[in-house]
């Protein structure tokens, strides 16, 4: 291609552009040679080492944003993919050794350049890979919709969906109809099953351009230690009277018999396009409301609402390493008989693994999800766990509202939402007095944002590792230890 004869406008689509890297978050990067340097490609949904046609969506001075059009020719890393392909794993057709470089590099190259420290690959010590490659999701989420968009074209047609939506954006779901080796084998082999009954019921699903149907979501949660699955099915309650709930669970039955842990029906009658809804609106209809999940040997009672680490065998690895940093850093800075905090502690699993640390007088977490902090409660009474004090309540407004916690606090773990920390919760936390802070991050972006307040707050990076939860995804997560200088 002669770049020279190029015109770089929104719109235009270039040719046989070979995608050479990756971007932090996992869009495909190509260079166009100009006479003014090089300019950046960002395509998404692309491979390195592909060649392909690609469209700019978005025109800037020195990149541009694309929209893959069309893979001209497959990259020499590709490998035959034994699933079907589903759109929230587009690195799945790359060795997980790939896979894993490419994570690594971006990251650490993105961490440099937002947060400021450029010795992040001095102190950056490991990778921690995922134990489990394939199957390794403890919880899926299955979208109905009245417009199926077609598995490699993309083309919509109207019909009866149940599947994923299609990748960037909100309307389309592809039908899933066979293994998507992320979640339950035998559960997805049986999606088809699944799809036809609820089609049968002659219900509609939810019609995304116009806000009404029947059938919005099915929410699953998968228990590794029990290998059980408990379901919530989220409809609508127009035509409520029409559809046989206890017919939908035999089906279920049929399908995983003793698996099935239990069958929960959520009504959502709202306009927005979101599966969690108030656990009032709920009713079991088979089985019981949550699973247990074991993790470095504690049990951790989940309901639907909770949040859990999706990967339960990966997260064994990154909480140990948590715990590796929260001792390094008491040990650091010759702390005793702390009291740590456990920032959205969700079900409270960090804070049962700091209560068990000899050094650690007394745990105090923290979560702005009621059902999440009962599940903590009763989870430290399974486990036989004492000395921790949990509040539902906002981070922000719960450091207002317990202001005797501050100058008192050892050491604080962070365990953020993808947003990451509100500027005017993290100035609290910071005021908190902490020590040392171990951050755990399912964004780095966020967290190296967040990193640049820490440290001019007095606090500085001191240890850094990457773990993969996510498999086959874009997805990476990474762990600071910050120590007050």
């Amino acid at each position: 291609m002669n770049t020279n004869t190029i015109r770089i406008k929104k719109g235009a689509v270039l040719e046989h552009i070979l995608i050479e890297d990756v971007a932090f978050g996992g869009e495909g990067i190509a260079k166009l040679k100009t006479e003014q340097g090089d300019y950046v490609l960002f395509v998404k949904n692309s491979l390195p080492g592909q060649t392909v046609n690609a469209k700019i969506i978005k025109k800037k001075k020195r990149f541009a944003k694309c929209k893959l059009v069309k893979v001209i020719q497959a990259s020499e890393d590709e490998i035959k993919l034994p699933y079907q392909p589903i759109p929230g794993a587009p690195f799945a057709r790359l060795p997980i050794q790939k896979q894993e470089y490419y994570k690594e590099h971006s990251t650490l190259e993105m961490f440099k350049r937002l947060s400021g420290v450029d010795k992040i690959r001095e102190l950056y010590e490991s990778y921690i890979s995922s134990p489990l490659v394939w199957h390794y999701r403890n919880k899926m989420e299955y979208s109905f919709s009245t417009l199926i968009s077609e598995l490699g074209t993309g083309e919509e047609s109207e019909g009866f969906a149940l599947g994923f939506k299609r990748r960037g954006q909100w309307w389309a779901v592809e039908n899933l109809e066979a293994d998507s080796g992320l979640f339950d084998a035998q559960l997805e082999g049986a999606m088809l099953q699944i799809r036809q009954h609820c089609e049968q019921t002659n219900l509609p699903a939810w019609n995304p351009a116009k806000s009404e149907g029947f059938f919005r979501f099915l929410v699953v949660r998968k228990s590794y230690v029990y290998d059980e699955l408990l379901f919530n099915l989220v409809t609508t309650s127009k035509d409520l009277d029409q559809f046989d709930k206890m017919g939908f669970v035999a089906l279920l039955q049929g399908i995983l018999g003793k698996r099935l842990a239990g069958v929960i029906h959520t009504i959502n009658d709202e306009i927005g396009d979101v599966a969690k809804q108030p656990a009032e609106q709920s009713t079991v209809l088979y089985g019981k409301e949550k699973i247990v999940e074991n993790v470095l040997g504690l049990d951790f009672e989940i309901s639907m609402q909770s949040f859990f680490q999706t990967n339960p065998k990966c997260a064994e690895k990154l909480y140990a390493k948590v715990i590796e940093y929260v001792r390094a850093g008491m040990e650091s800075s010759g702390t005793t008989n702390a009291v740590a905090m456990d920032l959205f502690c969700g079900t409270g699993t960090i804070a049962q693994l700091l209560a068990n640390d000899e050094n650690i007088d007394q745990v105090i977490g923290v979560d702005i999800v009621a059902e999440a902090i009962a599940d903590a409660k009763e989870n430290t009474k399974r486990n036989g766990i004492e000395g921790i004090k949990f509040y539902a309540a906002d981070v922000r407004k719960f450091l207002y509202d317990y202001p005797q916690y501050k100058g008192k606090i050892g050491t604080i773990v962070l365990d953020p939402p993808r947003g990451g920390i509100v500027p005017k919760a993290l100035q609290r936390i910071i005021e908190l007095g902490a020590k040392s802070i171990v951050y755990v991050s399912c964004n780095p972006s966020t967290q190296a944002r967040d990193t640049m307040t820490l440290m001019e707050a007095g606090y500085a990076v001191k240890r850094f590792c990457l773990a993969d939860q996510f498999p086959h995804t874009a997805h990476i997560e990474s762990i600071a230890l910050f120590e007050k200088q």
